[in-house]
């Protein structure tokens, strides 16, 4: 009976287990360890969001990797677990923009669509026959001058980050920003540490076909991604390509 009371709590989404915890949803983060790593930096003059993006196999078209979203002409988001995951709350995150313009003439806040996405998570928390997402999001973007990064957690909690990472090597890398960051660093200070935080767990060095750069000024409130040429030449000015 203790096996088969075990395999409840193992399996039911709705079901905590004697010491309070919802083992699906443990997964589901064990979900996001699995995929590549993606890092926010926030400045004084805007948010930084990289992905590492490197393929499975030399045969995958690179640009059908898609790890950074814009949500809004202000607000851009990076994943890290089930692409297919992530595409589903990136439209839910794209309706809200969407709506909050319709309903009320401005953009939607970052917190406030941020929570939005946040509260669709936590529904799948509670909810028998669904599953949680397996997935993690890290959503930047410019509000009143302001800039502000947020990171969703599978249970459906939002935290506000100066500067964070998710997916693989996640501890390591967060080490890395702990120490590095600085309140002071402008928008290309920040793309340098999302770089270099990046290439701290990449033996290999970076290659500019495997990462995903975009930034959201505080100045033009515009999200923007860095082309290809663009992202090798920082990775040159900074001495952080590998071997091609």
């Amino acid at each position: 009976m203790q096996g088969n009371d075990q395999q409840a709590y193992d399996r039911g989404i709705t079901i905590f287990s004697p010491d309070g915890r919802l083992y699906q949803v443990e997964y589901a983060r064990e979900a996001v360890k699995r995929g590549t790593a993606s890092v926010g930096v926030r400045t004084a003059d805007g948010v930084v969001l990289a992905a590492d993006r490197h393929a499975r196999s030399p045969l995958i078209e690179r640009d059908s990797i898609e790890k950074i979203h814009e949500i809004d002409d202000h607000v851009g988001v990076a994943s890290a677990g089930h692409v297919a995951d992530a595409r589903q709350l990136i439209d839910v995150a794209r309706r809200q923009a969407q709506v909050n313009r319709l309903r009320y003439d401005e953009p939607a806040s970052v917190e406030s669509l941020t929570k939005e996405v946040t509260d669709y998570i936590q529904q799948y928390t509670q909810t028998g026959g669904a599953r949680p997402f397996g997935v993690a999001l890290l959503v930047g973007g410019i509000k009143d001058g302001e800039p502000r990064l947020f990171e969703t957690d599978p249970s459906g909690t939002p935290y506000e980050w100066q500067a964070v990472a998710i997916g693989g090597s996640r501890e390591e890398i967060q080490n890395f920003l702990e120490d590095e960051y600085t309140e002071e660093m402008d928008l290309e200070g920040g793309v340098e540490l999302a770089l270099r935080a990046l290439e701290s767990v990449n033996d290999d060095g970076l290659d500019a076909s495997g990462v995903d750069i975009a930034t959201i000024d505080v100045e033009s409130k515009q999200f923007g991604k860095l082309d290809e040429d663009e992202v090798s030449a920082r990775l040159d000015e900074f001495e952080l390509g590998g071997e091609n």
